[in-house]
């Protein structure tokens, strides 16, 4: 879940908060942009990540870096620090018991059709010298055949490349960006290859994204796509595949004269609405126009398009949301890179780290009311998949924990259809 440091990172806003259009325009591509694969033709994408579980984050599960030293702020650092073979022992523990067939059948069972799992480039084509453990994509293979019994669909996510492609900590490596210099973006192709050797045949694969979230505002965009082409030709082996791809935080409408050439191209790109100030002191009816109007800019893009990632939060109170030792810019505790923040309100119970037992009254009635905006704006393009099916402590992040509680209906059919109008 990268957007939660997107803003500490670059210090700047969303710009696509502003609506613009209504619906498809007309020469928007066909729902599968090209063949029918393997989810049956105009069906939208209703899904849920498996985040925090092949590639670690902080924030969805706390207790395992507490029981680390407090500069073990990610995957790479948990090796570094406490040594492969310990990290190793403990990952593998985590693997085998966060996500099980069970939760496979629970997913589907809450009317989802397709999970999307990100994994590192070290778990597919690790490089001599890294301090990463070894063993989640033995996982990722066995997951293929769960979801395939619970008659799931999924997209493998490649979420973190070699030297970040962000610099945040779910791309494995919190820090500096050193994606796109060196060799980098050959050893990520020979990843996204081995990805589509091995698994792209599989019945259950649906999409294999090419990289999750690449920093475009800090980067050479033209970089950026080329890497695009290379990934894409590279996949494009495989037929059976839809070829996702992240918008690099430029917005769908940006890609609309990239790709037109290309079949069964998938636009992946990410709303949250907790990463600056100006979001956080929004009021509820605020946070449910800016989704709507989200959802409109998605329906304009002439590509397939989805959320794929997106929650319940309006506030960035869940504990280590923003990274562990970073604050929340909420109660004006943030404090990344010299950026500070100003008090808007208190990060008590579950807002800071609870269950969902602990949202009541209204509080409770606004995230089901944004919850069912975000559901009804991004099925106006193609569909969405929800961060995160479970964490340890962040109820409004943990799609299991609001199905139970039915904040999110199951099925999840929208209870007021018409709320963006």
């Amino acid at each position: 879940m990268a957007l939660s440091r997107l803003f500490c990172a670059l210090g700047v806003t969303l710009s696509l908060l502003t609506p613009i259009g209504h619906g498809a325009p007309a020469d928007r591509m066909s729902p599968m942009m090209g063949r029918d694969l393997k989810m049956r033709a105009g069906e939208k994408i209703r899904g849920v990540n498996l985040g925090g579980w092949l590639l670690l984050e902080p924030w969805i599960t706390p207790s395992i870096f507490e029981a680390t030293p407090d500069s073990v702020v990610d995957e790479y650092t948990m090796g570094k620090v406490i040594g492969k073979e310990e990290a190793t022992k403990r990952l593998q523990k985590h693997w085998s018991s966060f996500i099980t067939e069970g939760d496979f059948h629970d997913i589907a069972a809450k009317g989802l059709n397709i999970v999307r799992i990100p994994i590192g480039y070290w778990a597919i084509t690790p490089l001599d010298g890294d301090p990463y453990s070894q063993g989640a994509y033995e996982y990722l293979g066995q997951a293929l055949d769960w979801a395939q019994s619970a008659n799931l669909k999924v997209m493998i996510d490649l979420h973190g490349a070699p030297g970040s492609q962000n610099g945040l900590d779910n791309s494995g490596q919190r820090g500096g960006i050193g994606w796109l210099k060196g060799d980098t973006v050959a050893q990520t192709i020979r990843a996204l290859e081995r990805i589509r050797d091995d698994h792209a045949a599989h019945p259950a694969v649906e999409a294999i994204e090419l990289l999750n979230e690449p920093m475009g505002p800090k980067m050479d965009m033209g970089a950026v796509k080329s890497f695009m082409d290379l990934g894409y030709q590279s996949l494009s082996k495989a037929s059976n595949v839809q070829i996702a791809f992240h918008d690099a935080f430029q917005g769908p409408a940006a890609w609309n004269d990239w790709g037109n050439d290309k079949a069964n191209l998938l636009l992946d790109t990410h709303h949250y609405e907790v990463f600056s100030d100006g979001q956080l002191r929004m009021d509820v009816r605020a946070h449910i126009g800016s989704a709507c109007g989200f959802g409109q800019q998605m329906a304009a893009s002439n590509k397939k398009t989805i959320n794929g990632e997106w929650c319940g939060a309006m506030t960035d109170c869940a504990y280590w949301l923003n990274g562990r030792g970073v604050g929340a810019r909420w109660d004006g505790t943030f404090n990344y890179e010299g950026q500070g923040s100003s008090y808007i309100g208190s990060c008590d119970g579950a807002r800071r780290r609870g269950g969902i037992d602990q949202i009541q009254g209204q509080d409770r009635a606004n995230l089901r009311d944004f919850i069912n905006a975000q559901m009804v704006a991004y099925e106006k393009a193609d569909g969405w998949i929800f961060w995160t099916w479970k964490t340890e402590s962040a109820p409004e992040w943990d799609y299991r924990a609001l199905a139970n509680a039915g904040v999110i209906p199951v099925p999840p059919n929208p209870y007021n259809p018409n709320i963006c109008g």
